[in-house]
């Protein structure tokens, strides 16, 4: 355990080398939930099946990089899995407790994790690995229950981040139900309600940052509320808001669909509220793929999927709609490749104006990524 992860984890919340298991077994709860770690054998037993429009440009909203004990995704690991076939233009970072600083005080210590980023992007930026700008926009972490304190965090962040930097996401995933696992920021009940939050978040809408907000469909009230609080502020939910779909809610798809869906709706009300699709594999776990000899065709993903992420498309439009790969956490169940096919088959019906909106567009004015694209 690093320096870091002692410190995350004598404030009681678990260090990241321990989100996954290395076993497929759905059975064994990680501290963060229905997390396990690739198979890259079991993927390669993957359908073969030709990429499906190859030409539409997509900016991936949502991955991570990182170098847990057993576990590496760094930039090779990346392109390896983005030389699949689509038009990957951009990246999006968004925050793992990644290469945070050994030392120093604990709430500066995120600083190091945008400043690992912006490295990457500036090697991206060289040319050398091709034509996809990793790391165009970064996603960090900084804790807004810090309140004013926080000014600082982010000031830091804008400093080492190349011009990259975006804004950050504090996750407040939270469950009374210990299989379900709650966030990494061991965030408890109503934390986006709580004043010492909202004074942080007060920073960072003055400093023009975004805030990525992940929590289960159980909490969307909160977000909602959080919306409204903060009109002028630019939010994007993560993972379609978390639907979740095993442990207490196993079985349950028609009920949690209509209880997201309400709050969804409700969402959708707050102009200043985009939303990520897909990135739905470690909770919704709407079948257990986990079990099967081969990992599912991208029809089935998109049969799968396809009630969520139309929903979302219809309730917030494609011009607040973008899409993510959430990987590696989604590649337990799914090729990268495989994950984008997915997408497409699901949007399938939508226009062109409307999937270069889904695919890129939206998250290149969401993200302020500056990047030529049509749409």
């Amino acid at each position: 355990m690093t320096k870091s992860e002692e410190g995350n984890a004598a404030k009681g919340a678990a260090p990241l080398g321990g989100i996954f298991r290395a076993e497929r077994d759905p059975a064994a709860p990680t501290p963060f939930g229905r997390i396990f770690k690739p198979d890259e054998e079991w993927l390669a037993r993957s359908p073969e099946e030709p990429v499906i429009e190859p030409q539409l440009p997509i900016v991936d909203t949502h991955h991570h990089l990182w170098d847990l004990p057993g576990y590496r995704y760094l930039l090779p690991e990346l392109l390896a899995d983005i030389r699949c076939g689509h038009n990957i233009v951009a990246t999006v970072f968004n925050e793992c407790h990644s290469m945070y600083r050994a030392g120093g005080p604990e709430e500066m210590r995120p600083v190091g994790e945008v400043e690992f980023c912006a490295g990457v992007a500036a090697m991206s930026e060289s040319g050398i690995y091709g034509p996809t700008r990793i790391c165009a926009g970064i996603v960090g972490f900084a804790d807004l229950t810090l309140g004013d304190r926080v000014a600082q965090v982010l000031e830091a962040q804008i400093a080492v981040g190349g011009g990259r930097f975006r804004g950050i996401r504090h996750a407040a995933g939270w469950h009374t139900d210990p299989v379900i696992g709650n966030s990494h920021t061991n965030p408890g009940p109503g934390l986006y309600l709580r004043p010492d939050f909202r004074a942080g978040m007060a920073r960072l809408v003055q400093l023009g940052l975004s805030f990525d907000a992940w929590l289960y469909h159980t909490q969307l009230a909160d977000v909602v509320d959080l919306a409204r609080a903060f009109p002028a502020a630019n939010i994007v939910l993560c993972h379609m808001g978390g639907p979740l779909g095993y442990g207490p809610y196993a079985g349950r798809t028609d009920e949690v669909f209509a209880a997201w869906k309400a709050g969804m709706k409700e969402l959708a009300s707050c102009p200043n509220v985009s939303v990520k699709v897909a990135g739905v594999m470690m909770r919704l776990a709407a079948y257990d793929y986990l079990k099967e000899p081969v990992p599912a065709s991208t029809t089935t993903l998109a049969h799968h999927w396809a009630p969520w992420v139309s929903t979302c498309i219809e309730l917030f439009g494609a011009d607040r709609c973008m899409a993510e790969s959430n990987f590696p956490v989604d590649k337990m169940g799914v090729t990268y490749g495989g994950m984008w096919n997915a997408l497409k088959r699901v949007t399938a019906g939508c226009s062109s104006e409307e999937k270069n909106r889904i695919f890129s567009g939206t998250a290149n004015r969401v993200y302020r990524l500056g990047l030529a694209l049509p749409g």
